[in-house]
């Protein structure tokens, strides 16, 4: 499972999660408000918290499907 911080982060970008729902590893998280903007600023709170960076090449739609992936890709890149 992730951390606190990847929690609070995700959850500022889903605008349709009830604030006492707690966050599934395979909700689709377009279903729950991320949007395109919402991806760059959650991208962008990730490389800023853990001091990494997500190549271009490795950054496609399928990496914000479900929080398990995108916590997966983070960790691969730590």
């Amino acid at each position: 499972m992730w951390d606190e911080q990847f929690d609070i982060l995700l959850r500022k970008q889903l605008s349709f999660l009830p604030p006492d729902e707690p966050i599934a590893g395979d909700m689709r998280l377009r279903d729950f408000g991320l949007d395109s903007l919402g991806m760059i600023e959650l991208l962008a709170g990730l490389e800023s918290t853990y001091d990494v960076h997500f190549r271009d090449e490795a950054l496609s739609l399928e990496i914000f499907e479900t929080p398990d992936v995108l916590w997966n890709s983070l960790q691969r890149l730590r």
